[in-house]
């Protein structure tokens, strides 16, 4: 690696729903180790493709009943600016497959209120969040990958990349998943405290963006990926 990152735990499965499987393996593993050693387990969701099949199994008895959801909180790392009821939220997302079928408590749940001001609600998430952790981060935060290396909604030569101070920020984004866009996004920074960080990058076409990330020249503002 031409870089000082950290050298990632890579897994490759050969297809989405192993990948999926593990995941979900892997949340249940260290919901049951960190309630058993801090009493509370807290995590931050992203949307997009990747997390579907591992809230779908989450969501499942056989997996549900294996995690303590009274003691789960749960965050979300990035939002469009969208309402909880649009197609497009990723809240929506997490609580139509994974939050609506567990007994998490409704409190339990923090979600980035896409509807309103995007700046305003970028202040008052990172309020909460500082408010929740001080100078500390979430025990688990899953993360996706796209094909021009974003993550979170940190996208490429986009002013949050170079975000230092606040944990969270809005920026209007001209090449978005969605096209032309307001995103609200953790900033590297908060998302690299974290007890552990799961990334699913499910489609085969993105396997030359892995390489240039891993083996590539670090160019954090061409593939911001490269900042976790």
């Amino acid at each position: 690696m031409r870089f000082d990152m950290p050298a990632p735990d890579l897994h490759i499965f050969p297809d989405q729903s192993r990948v999926s499987i593990a995941a979900a393996d892997r949340f249940v593993a260290s919901a049951k180790a960190v309630v058993a050693t801090k009493g509370r387990f807290t995590v931050a969701f992203s949307g997009g493709s990747g997390p579907k099949g591992m809230f779908e199994l989450l969501g499942s008895p056989r997996y549900a009943s294996q995690v303590d959801w009274a003691n789960v909180e749960v965050y979300f790392v990035d939002e469009r600016c969208v309402p909880p009821t649009n197609d497009e939220s990723n809240y929506k997302l997490a609580h139509d497959l994974l939050l609506s079928k567990v007994p998490i408590p409704t409190e339990n749940v923090s979600r980035i209120r896409g509807e309103i001001d995007p700046n305003d609600a970028a202040i008052e998430y990172g309020r909460l969040l500082k408010a929740r952790f001080n100078e500390g981060g979430v025990d688990w935060k899953q993360l996706g990958m796209g094909e021009d290396g974003h993550t979170a909604s940190l996208f490429p030569h986009t002013p949050a990349i170079d975000e230092t101070h606040h944990r969270c920020v809005a920026q209007f984004v001209e090449r978005s998943t969605t096209g032309r866009s307001w995103r609200i996004t953790l900033t590297a920074p908060f998302i690299n405290r974290s007890g552990e960080i799961v990334v699913l990058v499910l489609k085969q076409n993105k396997a030359d963006a892995i390489k240039q990330v891993l083996q590539g020249p670090r160019d954090v503002h061409r593939l911001p990926i490269q900042l976790i």
